[in-house]
């Protein structure tokens, strides 16, 4: 376990460091104090500060502490913390890459193992044969531009406002390592949530009720009630759409619809009303199906479909960029308000509340 590995854990290199090490993920929770503490404090600084804290001082402690911090992250298991912590160690990752790229070269042979250089993170992220080198700055092919820049906040960032050249987009190396933090994010967030033995997650009890109490305390779960249906996933668009014009729905596709309203917030009268306009509307079984998904008469609350799922019964539709970086209707729609202005929420909320009116 070398410090390029404590620095950049998600390497593939570090995976596989870890793997060859023989480490017991369970023997590291259950007797190793300083690995769960890092990693508790990697995941509760995102949430607060979008990034992860200090490195600790012992490199075993620091790179172990990310694997534990993501198995956090999925006994908790909420979409938003997902997204708070892979942001905060894509945005670590940055200043820790930025700083190595411009470190100047005469030092490099201090501590120079710990260090990357901007072309071991194309090849890492498999985009080398995608980016090319120009008297400029870079050039990235459109298919890897629109991957990695779809999730990036800005106008600047749209292709319809940047050059394209023979289906390539010139960057500057600034913007470059931008993609690469977005590159980041995404293998950070890949694959969460796990599916995390027993053994494992009883010993992390403490620290996922930590982990609850911030996200409580800062009500970043909030969003999720904030109903703006400009921001809905394609496949609920359409699948709202269809209801409004009167379509009949398939059992799958109207629990889907049903069981995303009720997540984001709406109430089951409300998903009765949104239903009235439909030929085949019974309001007596609309209203048991919805209070069954509700948790209502049940006991169980049921989540929408994954996107898995979606496909699987033909239901998702019209996928756009931003769908090649979830896994959930629910994260799509929680990034799209994450994304969103304050002042847009608020004029949104102000449309809805008139319309109702």
């Amino acid at each position: 376990m070398d410090a390029r590995h404590a620095r950049y854990p998600f390497l593939a290199s570090a995976r596989t460091a870890v793997q060859e090490a023989g480490v017991d993920l369970a023997d590291v929770v259950q007797n190793d104090d300083a690995v769960v503490e890092r990693a508790l404090e990697r995941v509760t600084t995102a949430v607060t500060d979008r990034e992860i804290g200090e490195a600790a001082h012992s490199t075993r402690v620091e790179l172990l502490s990310y694997p534990v911090a993501r198995v956090i992250v999925s006994l908790v298991d909420e979409n938003i913390l997902v997204r708070r912590y892979a942001q905060g160690e894509a945005n670590t990752a940055y200043e820790r890459f930025r700083d190595d790229f411009t470190t100047d070269d005469d030092l490099a042979s201090v501590g120079g193992d710990e260090r990357v250089s901007r072309d071991d993170l194309l090849r890492e992220f498999d985009l080398r044969d995608h980016v090319t080198p120009t008297e400029e700055g870079f050039d990235v092919g459109v298919a890897t531009y629109l991957l990695l820049s779809s999730s990036i906040r800005g106008e600047d960032w749209r292709l319809v406002n940047r050059r394209l050249d023979d289906g390539r987009v010139p960057v500057s190396g600034l913007e470059l390592d931008d993609l690469l933090r977005q590159a980041v994010e995404d293998r950070v967030a890949d694959g969460l949530p796990l599916s995390v033995p027993d053994a494992i997650g009883s010993e992390l009890g403490e620290a996922v009720s930590e982990v609850k109490t911030v996200l409580s305390e800062l009500d970043l779960t909030r969003d999720i009630d904030t109903v703006v249906p400009e921001l809905f996933p394609p496949c609920m668009t359409n699948l709202l759409e269809r209801v409004q014009r009167g379509d009949h729905l398939p059992h799958h596709s109207r629990f889907a619809i049903t069981a995303f309203l009720a997540n984001i917030g709406l109430s089951t009268d409300e998903i009765v009303q949104i239903y009235e306009v439909n030929p085949g509307f019974g309001e007596e079984m609309t209203r048991y199906q919805t209070d069954h998904i509700q948790g209502e008469s049940s006991p169980t609350e049921y989540t929408a479909p994954a996107c898995a799922t979606m496909k699987s019964y033909g239901d998702c539709v019209n996928p756009d960029a931003l769908c090649d970086h979830i896994s959930h209707p629910l994260s799509y729609y929680e990034a799209k308000l994450d994304d969103a202005d304050e002042d847009e929420l608020d004029d949104w909320r102000d449309q809805n509340d008139q319309s109702e009116a």
